[in-house]
C-alpha cells in the first residue's frame, strides 16, 4: 500500500531516552490538557518511548532505544533486551501497520550540548526533507542530517513513513526547565501546523534548504589505558553549529597543552580546506560511544518538487483530530 493510501495519525514520543525529561513532561501536560494539541485538527497519539528507563531516570536499561530499531533486532523473537522489546511494542501499537497506526513521528529529545533548537534527520527521505524545510523556514531551525554512519544505526524515526527528532538544549540530564519545554512545545506545534497545511494542500516550502551533513565523529585524545588525555578546549565549548578551521584550538591536555584541529583526510579528500561545523560538542550521553563532538559540512540544497509532493501525499492520509 502506498503512503498516500494509508490512514493514520501523528505520533509524538517523549523520553526515548529516560533521562531526557522535558519531552516526557510535555506529554504529561498534553494528556491533562488535550485541547492544546487539537488546534491542528489532526489526530495525535502520545507515547513515552522508554517508560522503564524513565522510571529510573537513566538513558536506557539495556541498550540505547534510539539505536534499537534496526530491522534485524526488530525481527528477533524472544529478545531479552528491554529496549528491543520496547521498540517492538511501540511499532506493534503505533507503527504504520500497528493497532493505532501512525504515519508521522515527532521524537522529542534534549541535549546537554549548546545546540539550541534543532532538527535531526536520518537519511534523505523526501517527506522528511519537506517537513524539515518547512520548519526551518518558519522557525529558522538548523538541521543535522545524520547519514552514512555505520556505527550509529537503528533510529526510531526511520521506522515510520515520515519522522524526525527535535533536539533542544542545553539542559542537564533528568532536569525539566521551563524554557526548554516551551521551546520544544513550539516546534511540535509548528510541525503539526505544517502537517495540517500539507493535508489541506496548502504546504509552502522555501526555495532552499540548509543542512549540516554528518561527516564523522571525533573522540577525545586518550592514554594507552583508554582514559581521557584531554578535554574540549574552552574556546570550542558551547560553539555548536559554528565553524572550526585548521589550527583552531580543539582540545586541552592535562598539562595545559593545546591540541589544534587537524582536518581528517576524508574532509580534505573532496578538495575543501578542512573547515567543518561541529555539533553535539561534549554531549554527556555520547562519552560512552567515544564521541566528543561530531563534524558536519554545511550545505545549501535547492528545493526539489518531489519533496513537497511526498509530504502532501502522505499527509492526505492523516486522520482528523
Amino acid at each position: 500500500m502506498q503512503d498516500s493510501q494509508r490512514a493514520g495519525r501523528v505520533l509524538v514520543v517523549g523520553a526515548t531516552h529516560g533521562n531526557e525529561s522535558n519531552g516526557a513532561w510535555l506529554l504529561d501536560q498534553w494528556r491533562r490538557h488535550p485541547d492544546q494539541l487539537r488546534r491542528s485538527q489532526l489526530g495525535v497519539e502520545l507515547a513515552i518511548g522508554n517508560p522503564a528507563a524513565r522510571a529510573l531516570c537513566r538513558r536506557y536499561v539495556d541498550r540505547d532505544l534510539n539505536r534499537s530499531f534496526t530491522l534485524e533486532l526488530l525481527a528477533a523473537a524472544d529478545q531479552p533486551l528491554e529496549e528491543v522489546q520496547q521498540a517492538q511494542r511501540l511499532l506493534a501499537e503505533y507503527g504504520p501497520d500497528g493497532r493505532r497506526p501512525c504515519l508521522v513521528v515527532l521524537d522529542l529529545h534534549s541535549t546537554t550540548a549548546a545546540m539550541g533548537n534543532g532538527l535531526v534527520l536520518y537519511g534523505r527521505r523526501a517527506a522528511d526533507l519537506a517537513l524539515a524545510a518547512a520548519l526551518q523556514s518558519r522557525l529558522g531551525l538548523p538541521i543535522y542530517l545524520h547519514e552514512a554512519d555505520p556505527a550509529q544505526t537503528g533510529f526510531l524515526a526511520e521506522r515510520w513513513p515520515c519522522g524526525l527528532a527535535i533536539e533542544v538544549g542545553p539542559v542537564p540530564q533528568g532536569v525539566v526547565q521551563a524554557q526548554i519545554s516551551l521551546q520544544t512545545r513550539l516546534v511540535v506545534e509548528e510541525a503539526l501546523a505544517v502537517l495540517a497545511a500539507a493535508r489541506g494542500g496548502r504546504l509552502r516550502l522555501p526555495a532552499r534548504l540548509q543542512v549540516h551533513r554528518h561527516r564523522l565523529s571525533l573522540d577525545l585524545p586518550r592514554h594507552d589505558d583508554g582514559s581521557a588525555a584531554a578535554v574540549i578546549h574552552p574556546g570550542r565549548q558551547n560553539r555548536d553549529w559554528q565553524p572550526i578551521r585548521p589550527g583552531d584550538p580543539l582540545f586541552l591536555g592535562h598539562d595545559g597543552r593545546v591540541i589544534s584541529y587537524e582536518p581528517p583526510a576524508s574532509l580534505l579528500a573532496e578538495g575543501g580546506d578542512g573547515q567543518a561545523w561541529p555539533v553535539f560538542i561534549n554531549e554527556a550521553a555520547y562519552g560512552e560511544k567515544g564521541i566528543a563532538l561530531t563534524l558536519t559540512s554545511r550545505e545549501i540544497w535547492p528545493m526539489q518538487a518531489g519533496w513537497g509532493e511526498a509530504l502532501m501525499g502522505l499527509a492526505a492520509g492523516l486522520e482528523p483530530g
